[in-house]
């Protein structure tokens, strides 16, 4: 199918968030002197700022809401009671306009080199296909449909499904171990499970049959398998995997019934989805976040900060967005959420930098020149391996439709923001120089043509001269530096999670750029950073906190008796109702705590000036690796399943964009030394259980582990203490039930800080 195109494109000619500022200013009568004034009314007049979004977007419901924010309380907030909504309407509201101005769905690629095109109709008719089945099984509102999928437009298509028959979706990826699937699995109780044969990553192929019959085995509440042939290699004849269907033969379907398919309207707050972010102890957190809300924040979100623009839109036209995730990282809800706004997803399956005997970090880029991708998000990680890997972008074609680089998951580092800026200049000036050879073979051309007419040709030479003088100065700026200083490539950086499926830091088309520094705190986000005392600080580095509610804050947590780790998790730092009131200051103990994400922050410049933030990493013991967030008891139950492993311990020093270091400390049982083989078997056992993204950069054999009087692992001290902190400032050590072992720990901590 080829798309529309559209000569006066450059998408957006108007930042969106400046369309949006016009249409407050000529629908509501409000205008805003700077970005700080419009941010803090949109974290004040929480009710008007949101009526406003909702009204903005068009936002569709069968019957009206009775309010906007019912019950300003945290946790627990109520978002537009009686309004109805349902994820799959706004994404398939899209499909006639997108489908008759010629543009594509989905867009995908493998590291096969397999590239294939969804429409906007084949897009409907699968989810109607693929919903019709699922309800034909049994799915009703409410029940959870678990999916092991790669990123592939299938998993787009049995999520929507899903969503549109009120199932409660969630998804793990296929390189996760067995036990961190189950682990996330076993707590939600799924009645469907929507799995892969297979998958291919870094030139090879990995068969998953044998853990699908795992998870089968493992989930008796799952009544109905359904597989998707990924290999091309599946015969469900010879399958052991009971119930099973092959989810081409559904998505196939295309009748009276299919056609005339439409979601269910569900109240706004109806579960979405289940994600899993893991805290320091336990099992994963089984994350619920409703439709409406995710809805209307991933709108917000995705068009007035990250500046994309519906595909057939005039002023975006031609919009393609692409962001590198695997389905295990809340990125690939992200990326799903541009259907939401009508826009052309381009999606890559597998190793994004080749395999371990032919590294290639050229390939998303070239993907990118191809498909004419004018946002290209991904991991801080994967932009910083391009910078290390020496990539020369301008050598993987043409990528001047790209006008953004989205990045979040960990600090993206000034050197490799510069690098990125630089790499584009780059792009565009050889892309001039392409033209102006192009120009200058026409004039060529043109010279010949008017020789010609001096031999008896009829034309005017005069004319033909012109001619060859206006074809030049399409082609040629007068200044190529200059045009490209005035235009460089954009940064998105955003910071947020999979916690309330949103941002609270981001981007801002129209605010000034710094290297390695996020551009402001998004709208509707009261977003400040907190000392020691819980008082707000600017210029300085404090706890990240939240002050009022979002509406994609997560309804509660799957099977969280009383809201105990939901609380524990965000709310239990500070008294409930200090920093509550909206504009500042105390509310009352009623409106609940603010919410503590767990990151170092710091508002505007070290003088405090100016509207950027910096995340500094983790502030308590979650390992970030990569963009994947686990939580550390998921690595212990790896590690101390061995018979030679006593107690372990890891700490993640993932801190201001620097690279990742994350060392794994192990107390082994007596006459047991940390040789090779034992070392490549605890990697295996993290491997296997968890990732690969998570294997250890080092492991040191220790006597022991820091703990407290009461028994607890001291992670974060130590975290504090490798990244340069004074150990009085991080530990108690009256508190300590061993403090003699702190000495190797501040030794090891001086030898790391020294080569850094």
């Amino acid at each position: 199918m080829n798309t529309a195109t559209k000569s006066s494109d450059s998408a957006p000619y108007l930042p969106q968030i400046r369309l949006y500022q016009n249409w407050l200013r000529d629908k509501r009568g409000l205008s805003f002197a700077t970005y700080n004034d419009l941010w803090r009314w949109s974290v004040t007049e929480l009710d008007t700022f949101w009526q406003s979004i909702w009204d903005y977007f068009d936002f569709q419901s069968p019957t009206p809401h009775t309010a906007v924010l019912a019950n300003n309380v945290m946790p627990g907030a109520k978002w537009f009671p009686g309004a109805q909504t349902n994820y799959a309407h706004q994404v398939l509201r899209h499909v006639q306009p997108a489908h008759d101005a010629g543009f594509l769905a989905v867009i995908s690629h493998n590291e096969k080199g397999l590239r294939r095109e969804m429409t906007w109709p084949e897009l409907r008719l699968q989810v109607a296909a693929m919903a019709l089945h699922l309800q034909a099984q049994g799915v009703q509102p409410g029940d959870r449909v678990a999916a092991y999928l790669p990123n592939i437009p299938e998993a787009m298509v049995a999520f929507l499904a899903t969503a549109s028959v009120g199932g409660v979706w969630s998804i793990c990826a296929p390189d996760m171990g067995t036990n961190a699937v189950l682990d996330r699995f076993k707590q939600i109780e799924p009645k469907v499970l929507i799995a892969v044969d297979g998958v291919s990553y870094g030139g090879r192929d990995f068969d998953r049959m044998g853990v699908v019959q795992e998870l089968r085995d493992a989930l008796p509440s799952v009544q109905h398998v359904i597989i998707h042939d990924n290999l091309g290699t599946l015969d469900l004849t010879n399958c052991d995997v009971g119930s099973s269907v092959q989810m081409s033969a559904i998505t196939a379907r295309d009748d009276a019934e299919v056609q005339a398919f439409e979601p269910m309207w569900l109240p706004f707050d109806h579960p979405l989805w289940i994600v899993y972010s893991s805290g320091t102890t336990g099992l994963p957190k089984p994350i619920v976040h409703g439709h409406g809300g995710t809805v209307i924040v991933a709108l917000a979100n995705k068009i007035l900060h990250n500046d994309i623009g519906c595909s057939y839109q005039p002023n975006s036209w031609g919009e393609r967005f692409h962001w590198y995730s695997s389905t295990g990282w809340v990125m690939w809800n992200a990326q799903v959420a541009g259907l939401l706004n009508g826009v052309t997803c381009v999606i890559y399956d597998g190793n994004p930098g080749g395999s371990k005997e032919n590294p290639d970090w050229g390939i998303l880029w070239r993907m990118a020149a191809q498909e004419k991708v004018t946002f290209f998000g991904a991991g801080a990680a994967y932009f910083a391996n391009c910078h290390k890997a020496g990539l020369d972008i301008s050598r993987c074609g043409d990528l001047t439709r790209v006008r953004a680089l989205g990045t979040t998951g960990s600090p993206l580092s000034a050197d490799t923001q510069t690098w990125g800026v630089e790499q584009f200049q780059k792009v565009r000036l050889e892309q001039r120089g392409q033209l102006n050879a192009s120009a200058g073979a026409g004039m060529s051309r043109d010279a010949t043509a008017i020789a010609s007419v001096g031999a008896g040709m009829s034309r005017d030479t005069t004319v033909i001269a012109s001619e060859a003088r206006q074809s030049m100065d399409r082609f040629v700026p007068r200044d190529d530096e200059a045009l490209v200083s005035q235009d460089p490539i954009w940064w998105c950086n955003i910071s947020g999670g999979t916690d309330f499926a949103g941002a609270f830091v981001g981007g801002h088309r129209e605010l000034p750029q710094e290297a390695g520094v996020m551009q402001c705190r998004e709208l509707g986000c009261a977003v400040e950073a907190w000392n020691e005392a819980g008082e707000p600080v600017i210029g300085e580095v404090g706890e990240l906190v939240c002050t009022q509610p979002i509406p994609s804050m997560p309804l509660y947590f799957w099977n969280d008796k009383d809201n105990a780790r939901y609380l524990a998790s965000y709310f239990e730092m500070y008294p409930a109702g200090h920093g509550r009131k909206p504009g500042g200051g105390d509310g009352p103990a009623s409106m609940g705590g603010v919410w503590r994400h767990g990151d170092w922050l710091r508002i505007g410049d070290a003088s405090g000036r100016g509207e950027g933030c910096v995340i500094f990493g983790r502030s308590d013991a979650t390992i970030n690796r990569y963009g994947l967030r686990m939580g550390t008891s998921e690595l212990y139950s790896a590690v101390e399943a061995l018979p030679e492993v006593m107690d372990s311990m890891v700490v993640d020093l993932e801190y201001l964009g620097k690279e990742s270091y994350m060392p794994l400390f192990v107390v082994l049982r007596p006459g047991t030394t940390l040789d090779d083989a034992l070392k490549a078997k605890l990697n295996n056992a993290i491997k296997v259980a968890l990732s690969p993204r998570f294997i250890p950069n080092e492991i040191f054999q220790v006597t022991e582990i820091p703990r407290t009087l009461s028994g607890k692992k001291q992670e974060l001290p130590i975290k504090k203490l490798m990244l340069g902190q004074p150990l009085e400032k991080v530990v108690n050590k009256d508190a300590m039930a061993n403090p003699g072992c702190l000495d190797w720990y501040v030794d090891l901590a001086k030898r790391h800080l020294a080569k850094i």
